[in-house]
């Protein structure tokens, strides 16, 4: 399905509820899994965690988790531990494309009986389940924060609990810090201190009800039709001021660029647009602990003539695609002066905007929704619109409720 979007009058206002965060449900819903003695609320609607779910309840030898990369890292290990049961983990041919070595490396220090049913280092991968009786494992800090969160999340249910040694410089303190946070939540003890982490045995813990904040990473987009819009005003339910998500640094980083934002006391976060404002020429940025918004970033400061230099962005090119690589192609394509390196984006100040350019989304969800703001600026299409399911469903009937005007399969 392929989109034209535009916005005739390019004032923005609405009240919007968005999914749950994909980050805390797939955390909450291994948790659940492995515990049995909470529900979920606000639980997210994504492609990528209805598959975990399915997953999760899945008695079949293979599962097939698609292009859900969170679901892959964090049940390489739930399976590892599962004893007696052998499963074949796969995914699609973007997902054997991702590396998995690293936190199979780790795992086989445990003593997980895992093995590689095509390329060494890749999914889909053989695993037997077992008893894990070690308890110590070290691997390098800079690694995908989903490795340590996924060897985290089970520790705490190996018979002599879990040690974990980071070795370097941590890079990805925010997600490690919510995989605490939620653990915790649901009463389970853990020590992160320096570059080590302590997960105890968990005890029994009686029912409770988890409550999922709203998705920072899907804010992001709202963020930016504030900024790139003549004026508006956008109220997003159920997000905390004292948000496990590294994606809430948007505050400061929008305020940059022109958009308010404070909260209601009813967890509503409004952004608005600031009233004589004026842009900065370029800005400098460090996204080491929060990747994902980057995309958005870039097409943001491009459509306000806003140069940036965005850094920490290593991860970015074993994504659902190459991002950095899908940026420079499309933000080039629209008339921008732009240029990447493997961790690195370079966007100079100003820029012509080439109406209706057709914009390829790579099969990654995030290249569909970083670009659809700028339709605030210029007209344009995204090819195969829907694979917004994969982490926001509801994405492009939000932006309806907010006067972009979209034209299907044209």
């Amino acid at each position: 399905m392929n989109i034209a979007v535009s916005h005739p009058k390019k004032i923005c206002n609405g009240s919007l509820k968005i999914t749950g965060s994909k980050s805390e449900s797939n955390r909450l819903l291994l948790l659940q899994a492995l515990m049995s003695s909470f529900s979920i609320e606000n639980c997210s609607n994504s492609d990528d965690s209805l598959f975990m779910k399915k997953a999760l309840d899945s008695q079949a030898l293979e599962v097939d988790i698609h292009h859900a990369g969170t679901a892959m890292r964090f049940l390489t290990a739930y399976f590892s531990i599962q004893d007696g049961r052998e499963t074949v983990l796969t995914g699609s041919s973007r997902m054997q494309e991702r590396p998995i070595k690293l936190l199979v490396d780790a795992l086989q220090q445990l003593g997980a009986e895992i093995t590689y049913e095509k390329k060494e280092g890749y999914p889909p991968i053989r695993i037997k389940g077992r008893v894990l009786t070690k308890n110590k494992v070290s691997l390098p800090a800079n690694v995908s924060s989903q490795y340590i969160s996924a060897l985290m999340l089970i520790g705490p249910f190996l018979p002599n609990g879990l040690f974990i040694d980071l070795i370097g410089e941590i890079t990805s303190i925010p997600y490690i810090k919510m995989t605490q946070s939620l653990l915790e939540r649901v009463g389970i003890n853990v020590l992160f201190e320096g570059n080590s982490i302590h997960l105890k045995p968990a005890s029994k813990r009686d029912n409770q009800l988890q409550t999922v904040e709203s998705d920072w990473s899907s804010a992001s987009y709202f963020f930016s039709v504030i900024a790139l819009s003549n004026n508006g005003t956008l109220r997003l339910k159920s997000y905390r001021e004292d948000s496990l998500q590294g994606d809430a640094s948007l505050i400061a980083i929008y305020n940059e660029l022109g958009v308010n934002s404070y909260f209601d006391p009813d967890n509503t976060l409004v952004l608005t647009k600031s009233a004589s404002f004026v842009l900065p020429k370029t800005i400098t940025l460090d996204l080491t602990k929060s990747p994902d918004i980057a995309q958005t970033i870039a097409v943001s400061c491009y459509g306000l003539g806003v140069g940036c230099y965005l850094t920490g962005l290593h991860t970015l090119k074993i994504k659902e695609t190459d991002r950095l690589h899908a940026l420079d192609v499309e933000l080039k394509k629209l008339g921008a002066s732009i240029s990447v390196t493997d961790h690195s984006l370079s966007l100079e100040p100003g820029g012509d905007f080439h109406e209706n350019c057709v914009i390829p989304t790579y099969k990654d969800h995030r290249m569909a929704m970083a670009f659809a703001p700028l339709a605030l600026k210029v007209p344009l299409i995204i090819e195969a619109a829907d694979v917004v399911s994969k982490s926001y469903p509801d994405f492009w009937n939000d932006f309806k409720k907010i006067g972009f005007h979209l034209e299907k399969d044209i």
